[in-house]
Formats: C-alpha cells, sequence, structure tokens
C-alpha cells in the first residue's frame, strides 16, 4: 500500500517539483491549494489513481482540522506534511497594513501548525511518519522589506524545534527546509535591483532551483532520513555560507 503524503502550496513553484518528484517515489499524493491550475491538471491526468487535488484556502484555518479527518478517513492514515503553503507580502513594516500582518502570519505559520497538529495525530494510527516545514533562509538572515514574511519563517523554525521533540516520541520526525531565493513564480518580479543584491550574496552567483529542493525534502521523507529530527538543511547556493 502506498504511503500517503500531503502537500501544501502544491500549485506553486516548488510544489509542482515536489508534488512530481513524490509521484516518481510512489507515494500517494494528496495537494492541497487555492486554485486547481492547468499544470496540476495535467500531472493529475497523467497520475489519475495517485494524485487528489483540494482546493483550500488557508485564510480560513478552521477547515483544517475536518480536512484532514477526511483525507484519513479517504486515503488512510497520513505517512508525510509538506508544509509548502506561504504568501510573501512585500513592504516594509511602517506602510503594510495590520490585515496584512495578521494574513501572512495566518497562512505562514499558523495554518502550518495546526496542519502539523492534525497531521500528527493521523500518523499515530501507524506510530511512523515524516514532517516536512518550508521555512526560508530570510527567517535566519532577515531582508529589507520582508520583516513580518520573515518572522512567520523564524516561528516556524522555532515551532520545529519544540515539537520534533514531542513526536520523536512517536517515531515521527520533524525537520526544516530552508530555501534561498528560488526561480518561482513568487521572485519573477522581483525588481533587478533586489535580485543583483540577492545574487550578490551568493557565491555560486544564481538562484536556488526547485527541483534540487525538492530533492533535499524526498530524502527527509525517506527511510534514510530517520535519524535527522529537530533540524533545519539550507539549499541557497552558499548565500548563508
Amino acid at each position: 500500500m502506498e504511503k500517503v503524503v500531503l502537500i501544501t502550496g502544491a500549485g506553486g513553484g516548488l510544489g509542482q517539483a515536489l508534488v512530481k518528484d513524490l509521484l516518481e517515489e510512489k507515494y500517494l499524493v494528496i495537494g492541497t491549494g487555492r486554485n486547481f491550475n492547468k499544470d496540476l491538471k495535467k500531472i493529475k491526468k497523467e497520475n489519475f489513481k495517485f494524485f487528489y487535488f483540494y482546493k483550500l484556502d488557508l485564510k480560513d484555518i478552521s477547515s483544517i482540522r475536518p480536512f484532514i479527518k477526511k483525507i484519513t478517513k479517504d486515503h488512510g492514515s497520513l505517512y508525510g506534511l509538506i508544509n509548502n503553503a506561504a504568501i510573501g507580502l512585500d513592504g516594509v513594516l511602517a506602510t503594510m497594513h495590520e490585515s496584512e500582518i495578521s494574513l501572512s502570519i495566518k497562512v505562514n505559520l499558523e495554518a502550518s501548525i495546526l496542519f502539523s497538529k492534525y497531521s500528527f495525530r493521523s500518523m499515530l494510527l501507524n506510530k511512523t511518519g515524516r514532517i516536512v516545514n518550508i521555512s526560508s533562509i530570510i527567517g535566519v538572515t532577515g531582508f529589507n522589506g520582508l520583516s513580518v514574511y520573515a518572522a512567520t519563517k523564524s516561528g516556524l523554525i522555532g515551532f520545529n524545534k519544540s515539537f520534533s521533540r514531542e513526536t520523536a516520541k512517536m517515531n515521527v520526525t520533524s525537520n526544516c527546509v530552508l530555501p534561498g531565493y528560488m526561480k518561482t513564480n513568487m521572485t519573477k518580479d522581483i525588481e533587478d535591483r533586489k535580485l543583483k543584491s540577492i545574487l550578490r550574496r551568493s557565491p555560486m552567483k544564481r538562484l536556488a532551483e526547485t527541483k534540487k529542493v525538492a530533492k533535499v525534502v524526498l530524502f527527509l521523507l525517506s527511510e534514510d532520513a530517520s535519524d535527522i529530527n529537530g533540524t533545519e538543511i539550507t539549499v541557497d547556493t552558499g548565500s548563508t555560507a
């Protein structure tokens, strides 16, 4: 029987790379997102029995508990959770609206905590599992105009440090992956001045690739990573070296 892995934010650049790799590794993949876009529809058509997509807007975090209950009933207990969904609202704090601050915290941090809480309960049925939180190097280094985003990603790292101690007792690992800036739709509109600043940080002078970040996540889901827990793995072309 295939191991069931849930990934939030399945429609983005990293999300799609993860879905494809998970399917190649013969997982049963459950993806969530705000839109079932054409790329995901193509993946669904090619993997009809092994990929399921559910439209979920994380502005409403009250939907998370019943959603986990439903997919556990329909597909079996979860083996893996990838907390990938996030929004990156660019702007200095002084001019950012309070609603944008609240939304960032809700989607990037609170939703991930609740997904972890209820997915862990599902994993307890088999007493094994893997949780991977997609944080960011911005949560460690900071970046001008991304203070709220940085706070949510730093919070995810702190959450993981403590939560991993709870999950380990039941043979469930919880780790963070910290990508640098990647080539995705979220970063395609970065103005040239900021992009040059980002590239100067990297000794490799390039952005991280989603497919390579995805491989690190897949490793953390594997049995070979069973001794890795409560840590962070950075994939940033050396930007934080």
